[in-house]
């Protein structure tokens, strides 16, 4: 699998709360992004926050939102927009690029 480049590995260490998943973090003013990967197949329970777009770089996840369940795969997107409750399956081998639209999403390790 290939992995980040250096400029973004080089980027903080992100703080997921499941076990598998590492990432580094983007910190803008208003926003921020987010490299992940995921080693393990990881159960995301039902959550919501600020708006939400994430682009499949590799790999699938399966999405609950809108009242449906879709899987997402590599070279789609998705937008969750603020409030929207979801969750999700994401498969081992998934990586994404998740930009939120809040600064407070996640911290860095």
């Amino acid at each position: 699998m290939e992995d980040f480049p250096p400029f973004i590995t080089s980027l903080p260490d992100i703080d997921v709360p499941f076990d598998g998943v590492t990432g580094h973090l983007l910190q803008g003013k208003n926003q921020q992004v987010a490299f992940l990967r995921f080693a393990d197949d990881t159960d995301v329970p039902e959550h919501q926050h600020k708006g939400q777009w994430e682009h499949v770089l590799a790999g699938e996840v399966t999405l609950n939102a809108w009242g449906e369940t879709k899987t997402y795969r590599t070279g789609e997107s998705f937008y969750l927009e603020e409030g929207e409750p979801h969750s999700a399956f994401v498969k081992a081998g998934y990586r994404a690029i998740i930009f939120f639209d809040q600064t407070d999403r996640y911290t860095t390790k």
